[in-house]
């Protein structure tokens, strides 16, 4: 085509190129695309803020036009000038820094707590003496440390407070309430006009005003009622005998348009307050005024959360007699909180009832709310605190003879470190309630819908415990969490204390576990809790397979009883090959609660697991069954026969992983004890191993021959492989990374001059592979390299895909070459020159010890001395366009060579 050139348009403009604007080729792109001008090109750079192509990814290339007058090599004065520019700067953003830091780190944090122990002195000149004692050097550290956990836990305080309004906006308050909403008798239509009284917000009968309940337990079995838009609009509840009642309806739609638009204000204000801007990073001293407003609303809480509760239940107990058992438990201060929110709450509920005789509707209210605050901060304490605590308490004295320990043990224990002794046990009833949640939820996938009823379904996406917290009465509560008490507390004396008392009563010399350390023993516990750690328990606990044979189990243990009992419909449903295995998520019960609109709320689930034993109501939507003759005395036979299994299979997993760990372990240790945590995770890995075979075998048979054969070989090879990438990677890598940290830090610092260090392969390999991982984890977070390239690429290759070629080539060659030099340089050094060179044997010993650190300092004075040239280079070209750089040109991109040239324009750009 011959007027090509003509046709030749800007991708962006559409015009063609001028001697004035030239188009440039600056990209890969091809065809009408490819031509563009450069101030266009700059432009759309300005909008996209991006430094590439959109299309093709090339990354566009500038080349820089400088003054003519420009020397070769800028003057000392100018570059002195630049660098003393740099250093101001640098000083400038340093004590702004500075003063950040101190604001938030020590400015709040101390005045958090020297606030906090002078309300909690108790005495009237600790008030006078708090600006002295503001001032005061004393116990900085420790202070500041004590402050930031008072900070933390009055801004988790503030944000609960606000999550818990958006709770009762979203989900609707109960119904004792909203009862102040609804007009009195002889305005019989008036109920229309307020949103969300009555029954559902749209019932149009005419109610007349019910009397009002002085606590919540009207609302046992009260229907949900859905957000009601005037909620915070009561000012006409004050004038129930008002004739214009239409004009106070529109004077609270005018309210809720303000307070909508108020809303709309906030959300604008937040938008533009960023946490750069908030915290003071930006440069600007604006964070100041949120300093103080940080230590207002610190001082604020403390106050009210924790000062007022602390000195109602510290009186009451008091009263009562109960202070020596109250100091007694060691935690004298939470007790005595938890006592003071418990009479605050009775107190709200003997107040609420009172404003509600009364008709003192606004005062109503704001008790109302108070109490709701109050009930569901003490529930949360109950069930995320206590639950777990009386849960893992129950485990470990079901488990006392299986470690031979006694209840005198345990209260020894829980004096010399109560906080850790609590921490623990409250740990340990965690993990049980989250497994056995996670038992419930995998039982759902097999069972047939409905047969769970009574159990709360966590899966369920309205299950929103808050909102029960917030409508469900006392009493309910409490009847849920004697059941969950009576249910968890039974399953550990059946998994538990009855395998033990047989376990004894059979194997006498089996029990107890051996959990004592030993400082003679011929393997370190540190490095066999390494070992399990990060390589045994990940490597087990990353499979799926274990839980889909768990599955496998249940599924089994369900056919088998179904059928034995003639329960098989009750338990799988009669429709069970084909819709229970097809959609498995079926079998989640949909269950009707009072917060059917309540949106879910993430990691409710988790915190209120314990909630799962009682459901209220029967069940909803489930699946039809038949129901055989003398169905109750099939049932018990049901319980029966699963109390009976889970014996076996607690009796099982107490005895075959440490049975097996012990053996194998008997090997290598021979008769020297072993923590049995290493034994049994040793047992259960090669346990876990031995099934994984088999059913590997048992999924190959029907294949034929041939195919397993083949299969045999292809997984022969593979283990091959495996075995030479992990003898590299996880056996020699590990050596060789702990023997150079233990010749570079620890062998300095624990051994002198005078003595000779002792290496042990064993525990350096167990340090090797923690520095490894860390060092891996480091790498994959950190900036694109060659060696976070070869990590990724060969994660994404996968077991079944290994390239042996290439892991030793790219991954396990270079890492080894230089873990090598690196110790080989500086032993030839120490061992081989420096005695050629005549020193003494002082000398000799000095350079052999520390020759290792001396090398790692040069290798990092190095490093830093190449940043400081790269930064000065950077300030060099910084002050060189400062002062001579008068515009930039495109660069054209060259596709025989790859390499971008400049194309000259007409004239000057």
């Amino acid at each position: 085509m011959d007027t090509a050139d003509e046709a030749d348009i800007c991708r962006v403009c559409r015009s063609e190129g001028t001697p004035e604007k030239p188009l440039y080729h600056p990209c890969v792109c091809t065809g009408s695309i490819k031509f563009i001008h450069q101030e266009c090109l700059v432009q759309w750079l300005k909008h996209s803020r991006k430094e590439y192509c959109e299309l093709c990814k090339h990354r566009f290339a500038f080349t820089p036009i400088y003054s003519p007058d420009m020397p070769s090599r800028l003057p000392v004065q100018d570059i002195f000038a630049g660098l003393v520019t740099s250093i101001g700067t640098a000083i400038r953003y340093w004590f702004h820094y500075t003063l950040v830091a101190f604001a938030w780190l020590g400015v709040v944090p101390l005045t958090a707590c020297r606030i906090y122990k002078c309300l909690f002195t108790g005495s009237v000149s600790s008030l006078l003496t708090l600006p002295l004692d503001m001032l005061s050097t004393e116990n900085l550290l420790a202070d500041c440390l004590q402050g930031c956990f008072v900070v933390t836990c009055t801004l988790c305080a503030f944000i609960s407070l606000v999550w818990l309004r958006e709770q009762i906006v979203h989900g609707g308050a109960p119904l004792w309430l909203e009862q102040h909403l609804q007009q009195p008798a002889n305005a019989a239509g008036q109920a229309n006009e307020v949103p969300g009284a009555g029954n559902g917000g749209g019932d149009n009968q005419p109610a007349p005003p019910p009397a009002d309940p002085p606590a919540e337990n009207a609302a046992a079995d009260a229907p949900d009622l859905p957000p009601d838009p005037a909620e915070d609009a009561d000012a006409d509840n004050e004038e129930e005998e008002d004739p214009a009642a239409e004009d106070a309806a529109e004077e609270n739609n005018g309210g809720q348009d303000d307070m909508n638009w108020n809303a709309l204000e906030w959300d604008r204000a937040a938008e533009e307050l960023t946490w750069e801007r908030m915290l003071g990073l930006d440069g600007s001293l604006v964070f100041l005024e949120h300093v103080f407003w940080v230590v207002s609303l610190n001082t604020l809480f403390i106050l009210v959360f924790a000062f007022c509760p602390y000195h109602i239940g510290h009186f009451s107990v008091v009263g009562l007699g109960f202070e020596e058992y109250v100091l007694a438990s060691h935690f004298e201060g939470l007790i005595t909180t938890i006592v003071g929110y418990i009479l605050l709450a009775l107190t709200l509920i003997f107040c609420h009832g009172l404003a509600a005789l009364l008709r003192f509707q606004r005062s109503r209210r704001l008790l109302g709310v108070c109490y709701i605050v109050v009930k569901v901060s003490l529930l949360v304490v109950v069930e995320i605190g206590v639950f777990p605590l009386i849960c893992g308490w129950w485990l470990d004295i079901c488990s006392l003879e299986m470690f031979d320990a006694s209840l005198k043990d345990r209260e020894l224990s829980f004096q010399s470190a109560p906080g850790t002794t609590m921490f623990l046990h409250w740990l340990v009833g965690m993990v049980y309630v989250f497994y056995f949640a996670s038992f419930i939820l995998l039982l759902r996938e097999v069972l047939r819908p409905g047969v769970l009823w009574f159990l709360r379904n966590l899966n369920d996406p309205d299950f929103n415990p808050v909102q029960e917290m917030i409508h469900l009465p006392i009493y309910r509560h409490l009847r849920r969490f004697i059941l969950s008490v009576v249910v968890f507390g039974s399953i550990v004396l059946l998994m538990l204390w009855l395998p033990i008392r047989i376990i004894k009563l059979i194997l006498p010399s089996f029990l107890p576990y051996n959990v004592m350390l030993y400082s003679d023993a011929p393997v370190s516990e540190l490095s066999l809790e390494l070992l399990l750690l990060q390589v045994v328990l990940p490597a087990l606990l990353e499979q799926g397979h274990t839980r889909q044979w768990l599955k496998g189990l249940v599924r089994a243990w369900t056919v088998s009883a179904g059928y034995l009992l003639d329960l098989h419909s009750y338990l799988l449903g009669d429709q069970e090959e084909s819709d229970n295995n097809g959609n498995p998520a079926a079998n989640n019960n949909a269950q009707a609660r009072n917060n059917n609109n309540a949106p879910p709320a993430a990691g409710e689930g988790l915190h209120a697991a314990h909630q799962a034993i009682l459901q209220q109501g029967g069940p909803v939507g489930f699946q039809p069954y038949l129901r055989p003759m003398r169905f109750p005395f099939r049932i018990m036979l049901l319980i029966a026969f699963m109390c009976l299994t889970l014996l076996v299979a607690s009796l099982v997993c107490l005895t075959l992983p440490v049975f097996s760990g012990r053996w194998l372990m008997s090997f290598w240790t021979g008769s020297a004890k072993i923590h049995e945590l290493y034994t049994a995770a040793c047992g259960l890995y090669m346990c876990w191993l031995s099934i994984r075979a088999i059913t590997v075998m048992l999924a190959w048979m029907p294949q034929g021959r041939t195919v397993i054969l083949l299969k045999v070989q292809e997984w022969t090879l593979m283990i091959v492989k495996m075995l030479i990438i992990a003898v590299m990677l996880a056996g020699l890598i590990p050596l060789l990374l702990g023997l150079l940290f233990d010749l570079v830090i620890v062998a300095p610092l624990r051994v002198p001059l005078d003595q000779t260090p002792l290496f042990y392969p064993w525990q350096d390999w167990a340090l090797g592979v923690l520095h490894a991982k860390i060092i891996a984890a480091i790498t994959l977070m950190g900036p694109q390299w060659w060696l976070k390239t070869v990590i990724e690429q060969v994660y994404a290759n996968g077991i079944r895909n290994i390239d042996l070629h290439f892991i030793i080539r790219k991954l396990a060659a270079p890492v080894m070459a230089v873990l090598l030099l690196s110790l080989c340089v500086p032993y030839v050094i120490a061992v081989g020159i420096v005695p050629i060179m005549g020193v003494t044997m002082e000398m000799q010993n000095l350079v052999h010890r520390r020759i290792y650190p001396f090398l790692l300092m040069v290798v990092a004075l190095m490093g830093i001395l190449s940043f400081q040239l790269r930064q000065f280079k950077r300030l060099y070209e910084h002050i060189k366009n400062d002062k001579y750089l008068v515009g930039q040109r495109l660069v054209n991109y060259e596709r025989k060579t790859g390499k971008p040239s400049p194309v000259p324009p007409s004239s000057s750009p």
